[in-house]
């Protein structure tokens, strides 16, 4: 188990250390996630080996939004004075993302 955590973070590493190095506008994680999707593609029995870690983190997923919560308690005067264009920016950010991903659906059903 300590071998796959230690390889999911070495992408996760590589990816950083690509991102920044080279200035890029991608997030090191997104990076290192490519490398372990392409590693996992060309080798299927590192994929099979690494199930079980994978699964073990993603049960626990929720303790990862600890963190966040905290924060939002933290600055919940600003989330006062700000409030309403939080929440303009959340239903307004949502509708786009909906109207962008159907209209690429269409697009690539049509094609």
């Amino acid at each position: 188990m300590i071998y796959h955590l230690a390889l999911l973070l070495i992408c996760q590493l590589v990816g950083e250390v690509t991102s920044r190095s080279f200035a890029l506008p991608i997030p090191g994680p997104v990076l290192g996630m490519t490398l372990l999707l392409i590693l996992l593609l060309i080798r299927p029995a590192v994929a099979k080996a690494t199930t079980p870690t994978a699964t073990g983190l993603l049960s626990h997923l929720s303790l990862l939004f600890v963190p966040a919560g905290v924060g939002v308690v933290g600055h919940f005067d600003k989330l006062g004075e700000n409030g309403l264009a939080i929440l303009a920016t959340l239903v307004i950010s949502t509708v786009i993302a909906l109207a962008v991903g159907a209209l690429t659906f269409v697009k690539l059903v049509r094609t």
